[in-house]
């Protein structure tokens, strides 16, 4: 039986400048009085590649199996757990339910893996507005693409 660190909350976000285009990603994870923000950027990517990326990489930031809070204004990102989007897709053979290739596997798939070590919930928070935490996220995110267009 795996024993989980509990409390763990993560907020994340992604930003694309034109989407295509070059895009950030951000993260805040807080445990206890403990805060650590981490971000990242892509050359060329989606608005959504970010939002997955986000995600990927916080849960992969993690050292040990936790018990998750995930926060994300990503309806795309959020919908795919919570709507049981992600098993479909997997049953069958990563194909929409119209019978397209699902976007963005690769990035689906390290998610699956990073968020099977954890035990985490996903809850959607509404983008630029009163939350803090999901501003800051956003703050990280775009000042990735701003750092490297100057």
């Amino acid at each position: 039986m795996t024993e989980y660190l509990s409390g763990v909350i993560i907020y994340t976000d992604g930003a694309c400048s034109g989407n295509p285009g070059p895009g950030g990603w951000g993260a805040v994870l807080r445990y206890g009085d403990k805060t650590r923000e981490i971000s990242g950027y892509a050359a060329a990517t989606t608005n959504n590649r970010m939002e997955i990326m986000a995600a990927v990489a916080a849960l992969e930031a993690l050292k040990r199996p936790c018990q998750v809070e995930l926060f994300s204004d990503s309806a795309y990102l959020v919908n795919a757990w919570q709507k049981g989007w992600l098993d479909s897709w997997q049953k069958n053979g990563w194909r929409t339910a119209q019978k397209k290739p699902v976007e963005n596997q690769d990035l689906w798939q390290r998610l699956l893996a990073a968020a099977g070590r954890h035990q985490v919930s996903w809850h959607k928070v509404k983008g630029h507005a009163e939350n803090p935490w999901n501003n800051r996220c956003d703050e990280l995110a775009v000042a990735e693409v701003k750092r490297r267009q100057k």
